[in-house]
């Protein structure tokens, strides 16, 4: 599928991901809310991102910090309102920014009132939005589920924890012995592919640009290699395109040969699927950490590009709400290596909230609203050295999670403060981004140097006639590697630059490096 639309503004976005529970308490609760995100922006935008993602922010019993919704046309109470998200989109866009919701199209929390409705036994408008079998011995193949809870005969499917059932698209290739099974096209899976357009109608419609998808692989049932759930998204897509053309739109799918062939515009590479991300910040030897190996992300990441045709783009974050926080992994000046590597890859980078001042995980925590051991990457933002960070005046025992209690803890006031710190690193990253075609997300990629086991990462970006050298090496030592590639100018470099002749480029150790040729 082609997209015709492809908003302009993707083309130099840089995001920054904020998991609202924990970015700022405007009214001293203990739990983030818009009105304290509001006070915020222009700390976004000083740092230089122009985009933002916002994690669930419906009404929900929060059993799965708000993956699990219980009404999408509602913004949670712990929040704030309808009209104070409007003035959130509002605020966004007077900075000249954008903001995407998070939506959860595959599953509901039991609370919905769509659910509800499901576990009646008198056949009603939802008797078919979720997927039940016939009779309440019968499991789904392949799925968890919920059953002997209500007066309808039948199991429900589920898709991750045991309060969140699976919305109904249909299965692929329905098994006709199996008569609750229904095909894409009967009417249950097209109710609900009509009730998740008129959510995105109405928010759009209210002012956000576009939506990042949770789990946006998995809607149609038995569909093992995509076919079904890639034409569920084409005919959103078309709706899309019809009413809302300039809607963003990024999944959480991890294979962007079919999330980009479906209509999305971007896709993430994610800690879990074949991308190998892991290889890089997640792993017993992370490769920016300085004893790993890059090759297979790369030979991976090569493949999805050549399987999407150009189509879209391939983001990486520096993590997310559901992954260790990149410093417990990537200690120290590294993490300003990793940054250039995020920074200078085509696709739009994602920032989760907290790694550009290096955050730690926080250790040993109690499970918080379903995060277990993510719950560690979702403390309250750091802010500065007032009460609780300056994240919240409530009493500690109050705050949504605890904070990390380290002396030395980092703070936004004092890396701002700071030229040499990684906030300041990153601001200038995105600058240097920002100034550069080739660098940005529709810059093609050529990767020069990514052996086995080996350092440096080097990687040519290039658009609208500028080329630039990229020259990546984590490790501690000083290697070389054979290339013909005489750089004319230095654009940026930390911990050194390289040395090179027509044959050999030498890089310094703990050092990365952008250079025109």
């Amino acid at each position: 599928m082609k997209n015709n639309h492809f908003p302009k503004w993707l083309d130099d976005a840089v995001f920054y991901e904020i998991y609202p529970q924990s970015f700022q308490d405007s009214n001293a609760d203990g739990i983030g809310d818009f009105r304290g995100i509001m006070e915020r922006l222009d700390y976004i935008k000083e740092l230089g991102c122009s985009a933002i993602w916002m994690n669930p922010c419906f009404e929900s019993p929060f059993g799965d910090a708000g993956y699990d919704v219980s009404d999408y046309y509602k913004a949670a109470a712990r929040y704030g309102t309808n009209e104070d998200l409007k003035l959130l989109f509002d605020e966004v866009h007077k900075r000249d920014m954008h903001i995407l919701l998070d939506l959860v199209p595959g599953h509901t929390s039991v609370e919905h009132e769509w659910f509800r409705q499901s576990m009646r036994a008198d056949p009603n408008e939802y008797t078919d939005r979720y997927v039940w079998t016939d009779n309440v011995w019968e499991q789904p193949e392949g799925y968890a589920s919920i059953r002997g809870i209500s007066e309808r005969n039948g199991s429900c499917a589920v898709n991750f924890f045991s309060f969140q059932p699976a919305l109904n698209y249909g299965y692929y290739e329905p098994d006709p012995e199996k008569k609750w099974q229904q095909g894409i096209d009967d009417a249950g899976p097209q109710a609900t592919i009509a009730a998740v357009k008129d959510i995105m109608r109405f928010w759009l419609g209210m002012g956000c640009d576009g939506f990042r998808v949770d789990m946006a692989g998995s809607l149609v049932k038995n569909d093992v290699e995509g076919k079904g759930t890639i034409r569920v998204w084409q005919d959103i897509r078309a709706f899309l395109d019809r009413e809302f053309p300039d809607a963003a739109m990024i999944s959480e799918w991890g294979e962007p040969d079919k999330s980009l062939q479906g209509g999305f515009h971007m896709d993430f590479l994610l800690h879990f699927g074949p991308s190998h991300y892991n290889d890089l910040f997640r792993c017993e030897k992370p490769f920016f950490a300085g004893t790993g190996d890059v090759s297979a992300f790369v030979e991976k990441y090569v493949e999805s590009c050549q399987k999407s045709e150009g189509k879209g783009l391939i983001c990486i974050p520096s993590g997310n709400h559901d992954m260790e926080r990149l410093s417990r992994y990537i200690k120290g000046d590294r993490q300003k290596i990793a940054f250039a590597f995020l920074l200078s890859m085509p696709g739009a980078p994602f920032i989760y909230y907290g790694d550009e001042i290096g955050m730690r995980y926080t250790e040993g925590l109690t499970s918080v609203e379903g995060g277990y051991d993510r719950t560690g990457s979702r403390s309250p933002m750091q802010w500065d050295n007032t009460v609780n960070a300056g994240f919240s005046r409530a009493p500690k025992k109050a705050l949504y999670i605890c904070q990390d209690e380290s002396e030395d803890r980092p703070t936004a006031a004092l890396q701002m403060a700071d030229e040499k710190s990684l906030w300041s690193e990153v601001k200038r990253l995105i600058r240097i981004r920002s100034q550069h075609k080739a660098l940005q997300s529709r810059g093609r990629i050529e990767f020069v140097y990514a052996e086995k086991e080996t350092y440096p990462l080097a990687y040519i970006r290039q658009a609208e006639g500028e080329r630039i050298l990229v020259v990546l090496n984590p490790s501690e030592n000083q290697v070389t590697f054979p290339s013909e590639i005489v750089p004319a100018e230095t654009i940026y470099f930390w911990g050194g630059e390289i040395a090179a002749d027509s044959e050999v480029i030498t890089v310094p150790a703990c050092s990365a490096g952008f250079y025109v040729i």
